[in-house]
């Protein structure tokens, strides 16, 4: 019963790394099943159906495998800047913990495309928006990143948070794949690409607004 657990447990783990991969480098609609066994090393082409169902539960799974080590990581910074009431603070819990998980890993990884991936399809987005929501330390990171900022009306401010997811998602996937693909990339390690992108955050936070009169 335990060997048969173990199999078990491996296959699982090989079709989540396949599946991964495969949805970072091609998009989640266009990959298979079949492909994602193949990949994987599973001669049955229902293996990924069987272990995990649909795949949006898949997806799912995918998320919940990286999600414990980035949130073990917002909550020791969490710890660490306590009730700052500095920006830029705030922003490193925001970004930090992800690119830090990622850096972890060593090279290639494929999670933050396949995040880039899932945010863009409309059917399964809500998949990543719902995880996130369940994060407790994320809760609160957005809670005392909004303490911080200015003023600014709610549908600016509404505008620029989408401004910030994007660049959150998609440059921490446009560096993942430059280093899979061993092309130069603007920094030279994680860490200084998280300072880079807490820098563009906090200036496109804090940047004036035109109003509708000026724009006349």
């Amino acid at each position: 019963m335990k060997a048969r657990t173990e199999r078990a447990g491996a296959t699982r783990e090989s079709i989540l790394t396949a599946a991964e991969r495969l949805f970072a480098e091609q998009g989640v609609i266009t990959v298979s099943n079949r492909q994602i066994s193949e990949a994987a090393g599973q001669g049955n082409n229902t293996a990924v159906g069987y272990h995990f169902g649909t795949k949006a539960d898949l997806v799912r799974a995918i998320v919940r495998r990286h999600a414990e080590p980035v949130e073990r990581a917002r909550e020791r910074m969490l710890a660490e800047i306590g009730d700052s009431r500095e920006l830029r603070d705030w922003l490193g819990c925001l970004v930090r913990p992800t690119h830090e998980h990622l850096a972890s890993l060593g090279s290639p990884t494929w999670f933050a495309r396949f995040a880039a991936q899932v945010m863009t399809d409309p059917a399964l987005r809500e998949i990543m928006v719902d995880e996130a929501l369940t994060s407790p330390a994320l809760n609160r990171i957005v809670a005392g990143l909004n303490r911080c900022l200015p003023e600014l009306p709610p549908d600016v401010r509404r505008e620029r948070g989408d401004m910030a997811r994007q660049l959150i998602v998609h440059m921490c996937a446009e560096r993942e794949r430059a280093l899979a693909e061993g092309t130069p990339t603007p920094r030279a390690s994680w860490p200084e690409a998280t300072t880079g992108l807490i820098d563009a955050l906090a200036g496109l936070w804090l940047a004036p607004v035109t109003s509708e009169q000026d724009r006349r």
